[in-house]
């Protein structure tokens, strides 16, 4: 569901009948001997659901549209978790959650979403490739085999003198048959070849897909599926499960005073220390903008905290310089908020908990890492903006 589907201002029976909350049907069923039927208690709860939406939009002070409608309904329900995380973001930050700043959010969704459509058709590619890379081996196979038999009988008949010229006939037409075989075998071959080219091509599309062309880490659609792998096999073998949210510190300045190029430059050199600590059980993504994203398996929240802060401490050591044209950087640092998926419950809630702990880190000082506390992994309380 998109918060621009026009059919959701088509619905009968205004914003009840949109939350199922209109009048009854005639042929609703009788009341239970208790009193209450199975269908007032569930109107009672989209009562409770109705509420809930509408505090969000009086606490915010938005308008009722289709439009906020949907994005109060998705942020609940917790139906799309990435507006989950941009709402709670922006509440925490204090900053108002306009009509503005929600129109924005849907932009940089939809690039998203682009992006899972373009992940699906590779898939799908993917799969026809294989389905055609099979047919045409077992044709290959089927035609080689044909091939060979056909031979055999050819020089057969060409041993028989004495049949006469029938049997000479059928040796011509076998000699005709056997080249188109070899031509068909050929050209199976290059089928074969095709699909291997294909293939190679595929699979250079999809690590392009995933990965960020800047930093040459994977991009956060990659880190989600690798979240979602690690977060099964870690409770398959009762490990601990970390994440983390890292963010370098006062990275507009850097590029309000050295350029954009520069500033590619550090997201480069930080990317390139977080790279150095990942392995099989420690995943590192670009999040987005100035922000990387981690994964530790088998670490504890303060062995995982431990490891972050050492990686903070070698590069808050460095004295860089801008080498286009000898300006110091300064010293470049970053920010980061770390929680325990298990403690937390799940990977969203532990998402949640990862961003509050880094927004706290930013509060008191920059330059440190925060460990999310039990507290973090609470939905915020809604707030007037």
């Amino acid at each position: 569901m998109t918060a621009h589907d026009p059919s959701l201002g088509r619905t009968s029976g205004g914003l009840l009948g949109w939350l199922g909350l209109g009048p009854r049907h005639p042929h609703q069923p009788a009341e239970t001997p208790g009193g209450e039927s199975h269908l007032d208690r569930r109107d009672g709860l989209r009562q409770r659901q109705l509420d809930e939406v509408v505090r969000f939009l009086t606490a915010h002070q938005l308008e009722v549209s289709t439009v906020t409608l949907t994005i109060a309904w998705n942020y609940l329900t917790g139906a799309d978790s990435q507006l989950v995380r941009s709402i709670d973001r922006q509440v925490q930050a204090r900053k108002p959650v306009t009509l503005e700043w929600i129109d924005q959010e849907l932009g940089r969704q939809d690039r998203v979403d682009e992006m899972a459509v373009l992940a699906d058709l590779m898939q799908r590619l993917e799969t026809s490739i294989d389905e055609f890379g099979k047919a045409s081996r077992d044709a290959h196979v089927a035609t080689s085999e044909y091939h060979s038999a056909l031979e055999g009988h050819v020089n057969e008949l060409e041993q028989v003198t004495r049949a006469g010229e029938v049997i000479s006939e059928l040796a011509n037409i076998a000699k005709v048959m056997l080249r188109r075989t070899r031509e068909i075998e050929k050209q199976m071959l290059r089928s074969e070849a095709q699909t291997r080219a294909l293939r190679r091509r595929l699979d250079e599309a999809r690590r392009s897909a995933e990965e960020d062309h800047l930093t040459g880490l994977p991009n956060r659609r990659a880190f989600e599926a690798v979240f979602e792998e690690e977060f099964r096999l870690a409770r398959a073998s009762a490990e601990t499960l970390c994440v983390a949210f890292c963010d370098i510190d006062h990275f507009k300045k850097i590029n309000d005073e050295h350029g954009h190029e520069a500033g590619d430059r550090v997201l480069k050199l930080v990317a390139d220390a977080f790279a150095r600590i990942s392995n099989d059980h420690c995943h590192v993504a670009r999040h987005g903008g100035e922000e990387f994203v981690l994964l530790l398996r088998g670490e504890t929240l303060e062995q995982a905290c431990a490891q972050l802060d050492h990686l903070r401490e070698q590069l808050a050591s460095r004295r860089l310089v801008n080498r286009a044209n000898d300006r110091p950087f300064g010293q470049v640092t970053f920010s980061a908020g770390v929680a325990d998926v298990f403690r937390c419950g799940d990977p969203r809630s532990a998402l949640r908990a990862a961003d509050s702990a880094l927004y706290r880190a930013k509060q008191e000082g920059r330059n440190r890492v925060a460990a999310a506390s039990e507290a973090d992994c609470q939905p915020p309380e809604l707030k007037v903006a």
